[in-house]
């Protein structure tokens, strides 16, 4: 057992949550495959406890209290037991033997050592860094968790009919370990909130974005959205907490990430912009997955907000964003209606996935504006007057409504008059002038149309100083 608790015992004398995190993990070191299996043989179920409190006492390489010692031997032989019924699994895996409860057992062992680690941290037996490696091992609780459900539900037959599913959070059993996993994490949650040390280098509350992150990932696996609602609220509410800007830059981008989407699905693209944005501003050039996850939702905000449609080098940074909105935005470019429509629904099931379908069926109003556009250009320059040289030429601003139409029919909408009426009035309604964007590859503004309806001589009357604010025309 000394060789075995050899990694904790210089991992532990770096004072660093990350090593210790790294000692107690379920899965074996690339450069050490059969570390857990040494480390399960080390000892057996009866002599653990007393093998490893006796390495732990005449430990020489760290400095532990013996009360911080006592809660080490807890959460050690926690990860023991955990680490035997993964060997267990494993081998049941290999041998194609594979039952039910094997990763229900693990998940039962890992969430034993994940409480041990609540218990004495909350007990003030471990040192505040502590808290962080409390965080490592509830993320592997949650994998866990997952695996565990997925197992169920492959060794269980669906017994709910569908048609009656809730489509917000799911009723079916094989969430069921996931959802024991979130509520050990509000434990976690509770435990650093609620952390009243004056010296905040000791603090719990550097782990709350962290591990409000962890209930996010798995609020929205569960799709139980709502719930991810109150953790933004328990956070805003404290007015003690650490600034912002000092948490480490990974806690920022996700939680800026997650609170930009629950602003996105709550229809508040403005709020959803700012945080996205942020996470976006923050993100590390090489975190391609997340850059794309974060655009996901930043490029429909935009169509939106700004009615900014993405420009092709940005959608070509990532294979994922240029084949879900690749096709859409050269129909909104082109003013493509028919187009527009098909793409939308060959990318339904994605976009409806992805909860961004309503969103980017609003923008079909950009690409409209892009064909009325087209139509104005072919409209053609007034006559210059007296005097006037070419510099002096300005678009003709009067265009027939039956010009509209035509440009409509052309593109495959099958209209009647009084439709190209009502759609050019929603077109100059909705009329707006976007605010500057910073980031380059975004920028592209895009506005509505500015002008009046002439009925009476079947004339649209476009302002001759920005008929469509943003595009220079």
């Amino acid at each position: 057992m000394q060789a075995a608790l050899a990694p904790f015992q210089e991992a532990h004398a770096t004072a660093l949550a990350q090593p210790v995190a790294n000692f107690f993990s379920p899965v074996p070191p690339v450069q050490e495959p059969g570390r857990l299996y040494d480390f399960f043989r080390a000892s057996n179920d009866v002599q653990i406890e007393g093998d490893v409190r006796y390495v732990l006492k005449h430990n020489k390489t760290t400095c532990m209290t013996q009360k911080e010692s006592g809660a080490w031997v807890d959460i050690i032989v926690s990860y023991w037991r955990a680490v035997k019924e993964i060997i267990k699994a494993e081998e049941a895996s290999n041998q194609g033997r594979l039952g039910e409860r094997q990763y229900v057992a693990v998940y039962d062992a890992w969430k034993d050592l994940t409480s041990n680690f609540i218990k004495h941290i909350s007990g003030g037996a471990l040192p505040a860094w502590a808290i962080f490696t409390l965080y490592f091992t509830a993320n592997h609780l949650r994998r866990i968790a997952i695996k565990a459900d997925d197992q169920l539900a492959k060794s269980k037959p669906a017994t709910v009919n569908a048609s009656f599913s809730d489509d917000i959070v799911s009723t079916v059993a094989q969430n069921q370990k996931l959802e024991e996993a979130a509520r050990v994490f509000n434990r976690i949650f509770a435990l650093c909130l609620g952390d009243r040390n004056p010296d905040l280098n000791e603090s719990r509350k550097w782990g709350v974005y962290c591990v409000a992150n962890l209930q996010f990932k798995t609020y929205f696996k569960l799709k139980a959205i709502s719930l991810s609602k109150n953790v933004v609220r328990s956070i805003e509410a404290q007015s003690d907490l650490p600034p912002f800007k000092l948490y480490p830059k990974a806690h920022r981008v996700t939680y800026r990430y997650y609170t930009g989407v629950l602003a996105f699905l709550q229809e508040d693209y403005t709020k959803a912009e700012k945080n996205l944005q942020e996470a976006w501003d923050a993100c590390y050039a090489s975190a391609e997955k997340n850059k794309s996850l974060i655009l996901t939702y930043l490029i429909p905000c935009r169509l939106i907000t700004q009615h900014v449609v993405p420009k092709a080098p940005l959608l070509a940074e990532s294979p994922r964003l240029e084949r879900i909105f690749g096709p859409l935005v050269t129909c909104i470019r082109k003013g493509d209606l028919t187009g527009f429509d098909k793409a939308l629904a060959e990318g339904e099931p994605e976009f409806v996935k992805r909860r961004i379908f309503l969103t980017l069926e609003r923008s079909r109003d950009i690409a409209l504006r892009n064909l009325l556009r087209k139509v104005y250009l072919a409209g053609g320059y007034d006559d210059l007057k007296e005097g006037q040289t070419e510099k002096d030429r300005i678009r003709k601003s009067r265009i027939p409504l039956v010009n509209f139409a035509a440009a409509l029919r052309m593109g495959g909408q099958a209209v009647e008059d009084d439709e190209v009426e009502c759609l050019l009035a929603n077109q100059i309604y909705k009329v707006r002038v976007p605010c500057p964007v910073q980031d380059s590859l975004l920028t592209l503004p895009q506005g509505l149309m500015k002008g009046y309806i002439s009925r009476e001589h079947a004339m649209v009357v476009l302002n001759k100083k920005g008929a469509f604010p943003g595009t220079g025309v």
